[in-house]
């Protein structure tokens, strides 16, 4: 195990000339260094050297040129001569073994990266500057000093271990348990929030957190992304129409698409509904409906809701060719080529690929696995970027499954509105909840003033049929004229069919079997990916929908294994298709649509075998 323990001091100490400033602020005293191991056996680099080591130094014993090397990679160099001949003036290391990084936590991350690999532990000296954990956590270097909320985390599984705290068990409230403990408020929340991401404890509305009935599998949830520096141009549309080409491929084990199976669908009633109309009422629907789409759908929507605290009229409907019409309309409507949108991070390609042709940029949000973007992260952006607007999934993001709290998505539409911020809504997930209740969308919580609410029946109903909608509030002038520019009106007997099916109250009981469904396909899944993928594998924990995204270390790549698993007949989503800067190399998205039987339980233990042997290959290499 590669282990080092750091603490770094940024004084200046008074008098300095700038090439010692610059030296000083890069140094790390010489006693708060402990050690620094290396796989095999310790060096105290402490005792290597009779003054204080700078940053120059550390990357020097590291591997001075590999680092170099990573930091070209990134688009730089070691930096100016001129400077780092000042630098070594000022600490008398020779200019050839300093490299100058845009301020000292990138050289952390760049000294982290070369002398751990990712999962190997670093200790760091309690308190430690923030960035520092950061920059190793960032290199995939885990950091078992554990923060005052980690403390009290590892204090309650500890009890429950041990028998003191019961499943089922209500804990103490959290005020109680910071006045116990000498913490605030906020640390001891922390520490339920973490340990109810980790299943050990389960929270219940208006009454507190309580132990789990049954502790989850062994699998830790995947790391929250981080903010990007800058918005970025996105290029992913020839990478989507591959992935979409493949996975409409039926010899595929199909892990690939998030479209739910025919099998589970209603489909031979919609196919009635939709024969019949067409044999009843063949001339009357064989023509161009309204471009408000057909009435009777309309109507249902709206009454649907109500049932979520919004009150829609038929008028503020607007049918559109599934969600993507929706968000496209949306997205002309609000932003120009060039604009910046705020979007989450992972996110559903398809967006992704709107967002690249009509040549506008994103912005990637830091997203929890669970709670959803950073609301503080989004405050801070739009206090110093112009953003046209935000898009966001409102519950069950694709593809974290991520869903915000109430009152965090009242925070973030509070903030949008003080920034005049329109907010996109993307709810085709929500009706897919495993819980007793629907999550409120974010329109039900601000009236529609400032977000305009996109859905459809695809995930749910009705894939092949392509009807979606959504209530544009304030722009529906401006977004039916570009309706009436895209198409005019959308196709009129999958409407009357959906029409039909809402109206005889079946939806509800559809809704209630898949949900059961979903929440088993995944829970197989999970317990599939467990048992063959490699140990370190992390797994999200959706509430809701049916698709699941994988960590897996740094250096693993799911565009190979796509390419292998492709070979073996399996299709699933490489995790780069979900950035705009391409990030998430290491990651990937299943799904959990299909009904569950061997082929596809087969399909996901072969895909566990190919990610097992691409890392023995890379770890031989290393090795060998």
């Amino acid at each position: 195990m590669n282990s080092f323990q750091q603490n770094f001091d940024e004084r200046q100490r008074p008098g300095f000339n700038e090439a010692n400033s610059l030296a000083w602020r890069g140094r790390f005293p010489r006693n708060e260094i402990i050690s620094l191991l290396d796989v095999n056996r310790p060096f105290n680099l402490a005792e290597s050297t009779s003054q204080d080591l700078t940053v120059g130094e550390l990357l020097g014993l590291a591997g001075l040129d590999r680092i170099r090397d990573l930091k070209l990679g990134y688009g730089t160099s070691a930096g100016s001569l001129a400077l780092r001949e000042a630098i070594s003036e000022g600490c008398g290391v020779p200019a050839g073994q300093i490299i100058t990084t845009q301020g000292t936590a990138l050289g952390l991350f760049l000294l982290a990266f070369e002398v751990c690999r990712s999962g190997d532990e670093a200790v760091l000296a309690t308190p430690c500057f923030p960035p520092s954990r950061d920059c190793l956590l960032g290199a995939g270097v885990d950091t078992p000093t554990p923060y005052r909320y980690e403390q009290l985390a590892e204090l309650i599984v500890a009890m429950i271990d041990k028998g003191a705290l019961a499943a089922g068990m209500r804990l103490p409230s959290v005020r109680a348990v910071s006045e116990q403990h000498g913490i605030s408020i906020s640390t001891a929340l922390q520490a339920y929030r973490l340990l109810e991401d980790r299943g050990v404890l389960v929270a219940r509305p208006q009454s507190g957190f309580y132990v789990a009935a049954a502790r989850r599998g062994a699998l830790a949830l995947p790391s929250a992304s981080r903010a990007r520096a800058k918005a970025s141009t996105v290029s992913i549309s020839g990478a989507v129409t591959a992935l979409l080409e493949h996975a409409s491929n039926s010899a595929l084990v199909p892990l690939g698409c998030a479209v739910p199976d025919a099998a589970l669908l209603q489909s031979k009633r919609l196919d009635l509904a939709l024969a019949r109309a067409a044999r009843q009422h063949g001339t009357r629907y064989n023509t161009y409906c309204a471009p408000h789409g057909e009435p009777r759908l309309r109507r249902e929507i709206a009454k649907r809701a109500m049932r979520v605290g919004h009150t829609l009229s038929p008028d503020d409907v607007l049918v559109t060719c599934g969600c993507t019409e929706a968000l496209t309309l949306a997205l002309t409507t609000v932003a120009t080529r060039g604009d910046t949108i705020a979007i989450e991070s992972p996110t559903y390609f398809g967006l992704l690929h709107t967002i690249e042709m009509l040549g506008l940029k994103a912005f990637e949000l830091p997203t929890h696995p669970t709670r959803g973007i950073d609301v503080g992260a989004l405050t801070r952006l739009l206090d110093t970027e112009p953003v046209a607007a935000c898009v966001l999934s409102s519950s069950f993001n694709n593809p974290l499954g991520s869903a915000m709290t109430e009152a965090d998505k009242r925070a973030l539409l509070a903030v949008l509105a003080r920034h005049a911020v329109p907010l996109i809504e993307d709810d085709v997930y929500g009706d897919i909840h495993f819980g007793r209740e629907r999550p409120k969308p974010f329109i039900a919580l601000d009236g529609g003033a400032n977000t305009i609410y996109c859905s459809s029946f695809s995930k749910s109903l009705a894939p092949g049929y392509r009807v979606g909608w959504m209530a544009a509030g304030a722009y529906t002038q401006q977004v039916m004229e570009r309706k009436l520019a895209f198409s005019l009106c959308s196709p009129v007997l999958p409407q009357v069919a959906l029409a039909d099916f809402l109206e005889s109250g079946s939806y509800d009981s559809h809704l209630r079997g898949i949900r059961r469904i979903f929440e088993e396909n995944l829970a197989r899944m999970t317990q599939t990916i467990e048992a063959s993928f490699p140990a370190d594998t992390k797994v999200s924990r959706p509430a809701g929908g049916f698709v699941l995204w994988l960590e897996l270390p740094r250096r693993f790549d799911s565009r190979a294994l796509f390419d292998e698993a492709l070979e073996q007949g399996i299709c699933f989503a490489p995790g780069d298709v979900f950035s705009a800067s391409r990030r998430f190399r290491n990651c990937l998205r299943l799904s959990a649509g299909h009904a569950w039987d061997d082929r596809i339980e087969d399909g996901v233990r072969r895909l566990g075998r190919l990610a097992r042997a691409q890392l023995a290959r890379q770890e031989a290499l290393v090795n060998g």
